[in-house]
């Protein structure tokens, strides 16, 4: 479908620009009547043009989620719930979005059908939801589901920032210090102290060697890290060993890595509860995490718990001989084998975890600002030590 620039008016007689994708210009007038808007006037476009202000944020789909739970639950029609949902949002993108989904029902397909033509916002696991909440008649606690589940994932992305923007934040912040010690403020001390004409001692010799290097190599330094960055992500685009090499690394990077696992294993046992809870196959629930987890050796440790379920191992076996499991969910997962409530127990480890990591991640950020404080006092006290040293010696001989 072409895209169309247009503009068009509202029922109080605003005016308000847009682009939309359309067969042709009476398919954008219909579109946009649907919408409540008149059109004025449209162009074709040639390139699609993504404006920020046009993205479906996480939180848009929490909206949805529960604008729709809502409506299913009182035994409002979906399209009736669509049309609702349209006009009490003012989003353009998606209002957009959601004039497809009630033209692609009318066409008659189902919901979970309509969904799947915008992959680009709602993923396979969203729909494979959607669907087994239309088998099997729960809708509503369905989309309940996804809303929380929706809210946990944008609760967890804070998470994550966290643990990652901090230490960058600190880690730029202890650079331009040194930076600016080394090029700046050393060279005009230990100037001082070679005028003084007196043997300097190996760590003052030191410093000075440091300092030229960062005086005559800035530049070096600079862009070597910036270089060592782009080459290593084109070599992560052109190589999947290498991303998968990436992934195991990132697990076991000291402090980080323990906690990126535990928000992968919590967020891989909250889908799959959900999943599993919705009436999908634990085989399917499997295949479906692979894209959740976001981590390659993760995934390939389910593709091989799915390929030994497959060949007669039970779920508990077939995940402890992953060997990436941790205990408590083996535990957990046997737990729930054996009672058949699996989604209640992958729950608590979902709980558990959530809660671990929380407090791991406030004892990372506790442990790091000490850690930085430290850094900067062994180096203000070795250029300290270094000029402060022979003026010491100095004085003394004079003394003397």
């Amino acid at each position: 479908m072409p895209q169309y620039y247009y503009r068009a008016m509202d029922a109080g007689g605003q005016i308000s620009p847009g682009n939309m994708d359309a067969a042709n210009e009476p398919d954008l007038e219909l579109r946009l009547h649907r919408m409540g808007l008149d059109l004025i006037d449209c162009r074709v476009s040639r390139a699609k043009v993504v404006a920020l202000k046009r993205v479906i944020t996480r939180r848009d789909l929490i909206n949805f989620c529960f604008h729709m739970e809502q409506l299913t639950g009182a035994g409002v029609p979906i399209l009736e719930g669509l049309n609702d949902l349209r006009e009490s949002i003012d989003h353009p993108r998606f209002r957009e979005m959601i004039t497809g989904l009630i033209e692609n029902i009318e066409g008659g397909q189902q919901l979970s059908a309509a969904l799947a033509a915008y992959p680009e916002v709602f993923d396979l696991t969203f729909t494979s939801l959607i669907t087994a909440g239309e088998q099997s008649g729960k809708l509503a606690e369905v989309f309940k589901n996804l809303s929380e589940s929706l809210k946990w994932q944008d609760e967890l992305a804070s998470q994550t920032k966290k643990i990652v923007m901090y230490p960058a934040a600190v880690g730029v912040f202890v650079t331009a210090v040194t930076f600016f010690l080394m090029i700046y403020l050393v060279p005009q001390l230990t100037s001082f102290v070679k005028n003084m004409g007196n043997t300097l001692p190996l760590h003052t010799k030191a410093l000075i060697f440091v300092s030229n290097i960062f005086i005559n190599y800035w530049y070096v330094l600079v862009a070597v890290p910036l270089v060592a960055f782009f080459v290593g992500r084109a070599w992560l685009a052109r190589s999947e060993q290498a991303r998968y090499a990436a992934d195991g690394f990132k697990l076991r990077i000291w402090m980080i890595g323990p906690v990126l696992h535990k928000i992968i294993l919590a967020r891989f046992a909250t889908f799959f509860a959900m999943m599993y809870a919705s009436g999908i196959t634990i085989l399917e629930c499997i295949r479906l995490s692979e894209g959740i987890v976001g981590n390659r050796v993760i995934a390939a440790g389910l593709r091989r718990a799915a390929q030994l379920i497959s060949e007669g191992q039970g779920i508990t076996a077939a995940f402890q001989n992953t060997g990436i499991f941790p205990p408590l969910v083996i535990r957990m997962l046997k737990v729930g084998e054996t009672t058949g409530a699996l989604d209640g127990a992958l729950r608590n480890v979902s709980y558990f975890y959530n809660r671990e990591v929380k407090e791991m991640i406030e004892k990372v950020q506790a442990m790091i600002e000490p850690a930085m404080t430290v850094i900067l006092g062994v180096m203000v006290g070795w250029i300290m030590l270094s000029v402060m040293g022979p003026i010491y010696d100095t004085i003394s001989k004079i003394r003397t």
